[in-house]
Formats: C-alpha cells, structure tokens, sequence
C-alpha cells in the first residue's frame, strides 16, 4: 500500500480546542480501528477526504460502539445504553453530517439513533466516493491501471437491501477501465456473506455449507481478478472464503476506497 502522504487526523476535541468545525465527521467503527485487515481501509478514505480537500475530524478515544451487534443479538437493553453515549457526545459536538465506512454503523446511526434522539446526515463512504466522482474531484488517473481486470462486487446487506445503495458502489468501479462482471445473485436479491445479525461473533449453527463458502462459490464463478467489498464484515467473511477456497493467490479482496485510492494514486 502507497504511504506517499504522511496524514494528521484531527479528533473532535483538538479541532474544537482550535476554534474550528469539520465539515463531515468520520465515524471509524469497531472494525475500522481495532481490524487490521479494516485498517487500511480506514486510512485509504482518510487518504481520500486528505486529496479533496474536506475538513473532516474523528472522536478518537471518544467513539465506541454504536450497539449494532448488540442490537442484533438481542441485548436491546446493551444497544440503548452504547447508542446514548454516543448520542451525547455527537451532540455535545453539535455534529450533523457522518461518514462511515462500515455499513452496519451506517444503517445503526441513520435508522436506529433518531428514535433515540440523534438526527444526523449520514452517508457510506461510497456514496461520499460516488459523489466526488459526480464533482469531478476523484478522476481514476495517475495510479494503478484496472485495464483488463475483471472486478465482481458483494452488495453488504445493510448498505443494499437494509437501505436501497446499490449504484454508488458501482460507479466507483465503472470509472475504472474494468470489466464489472455481476454474481447471480445481486442487488436486491443479493446474499448474506454470513456475518450480519451480530453473526460474525458466533460458531455458525450445522448445516450443508457456511454462508460465506456459498457466497465465495459464486464469486469465483465469475473468474474475477478483484472481489470488490464495501463493509469490514463482508471483507473477512470473503477473504476466508478465498483462502478456503485455495485462491488467494488468484485473487483479491479488496474495499471501494482501496480500489480507488490505488487507481486515483494517492
């Protein structure tokens, strides 16, 4: 990975103690800080918000878990305490646009927190990718070339069937000179890669197959160079899968701000 910029990331209290605002706050996610494998996606978006010039912060040792997995699990009770916590301190910041790149974050903050009185403007990283591309800040140029490459992308089911993104993920890859080949099953009718509903952090029940081995099967049917992902969770289940799978050697696993960050050659 490309370590050209040497980027400060400004939390909330330090830009707050300097008499400034962001304009967007990144909210990092469980994954994002603590997954290696996550991490360098969270320094790739970072790497974009640095390259277009947004001011941006993120909470630092202030942010903790938004309660999805909680939520998820069935701990209704754990979920409202983590999500109220964090609740007060996006407000105490008086914080109103969100950028996350963890698409259960996304779905918790935009769906789960206004009810418990936490209205924000929240977006995916990919939509934030989709709409630099619109303004003609993010080219595809002077990096790494996809020419010939074959990518398929895994729609995560909380960014395409829990809230309808479908496409800004898409034309992140579309600007790429790649073939986008699509799984048969995509979209709307896409399928779990095994880790939603907190099911990442439990032994899968018996059964013929797992989730993520049925998912990769059809991945690699495609005969990609590059699985394309836009969540941390989707990014282990498929990267098991593909070394279950013996072919991690053929192919690669890789997140829509890595994809662009290398083709934008940041």
């Amino acid at each position: 990975m490309s370590e050209k910029l040497n980027i400060e990331v400004p939390t909330m209290a330090e830009m707050i103690a300097r008499g400034e605002e962001p304009e967007i706050l990144f909210w990092v996610g469980c994954a994002g800080s603590y997954d290696e494998r996550a991490q360098k996606t969270t320094r790739d978006i970072c790497k974009i918000l640095h390259h277009v010039g947004i001011k941006y912060a993120v909470l630092g040792t202030e942010e903790s878990c938004t309660g999805d997995p909680a939520k998820r699990a069935g701990n209704e009770f754990l979920f409202q305490m983590q999500a109220m916590t964090n609740i007060e301190v996006l407000n105490g910041y008086n914080i109103k646009k969100i950028v996350t790149g963890c698409p259960h974050c996304f779905n918790t903050i935009k769906n789960e927190y206004p009810g418990l009185g936490g209205n924000y403007e929240v977006i995916h990283h990919t939509q934030l990718i989709q709409d630099l591309i619109n303004d003609g800040k993010l080219k595809a140029e002077g990096g790494e070339s996809f020419k010939g490459k074959k990518i398929t992308y895994h729609d995560p089911c909380y960014l395409g069937r829990g809230n309808g993104i479908y496409e800004a993920p898409r034309k992140a890859l579309e600007v790429l000179d790649a073939q986008l080949v699509e799984m048969k099953r995509c979209k709307s009718n896409g399928l779990c890669c095994g880790a939603g509903g907190a099911q990442m952090f439990k032994e899968p029940e018996k059964g013929n197959k797992d989730i993520n081995i049925e998912r990769i099967e059809e991945a690699l049917e495609t005969n990609p160079n590059i699985i394309a992902a836009g969540c941390p969770f989707c990014m282990t289940m498929l990267s098991d899968g593909v070394k279950m799978k013996d072919q991690n050697q053929n192919v690669q696993v890789l997140d829509i701000a890595e994809i662009t960050v290398r083709a934008n050659g940041l």
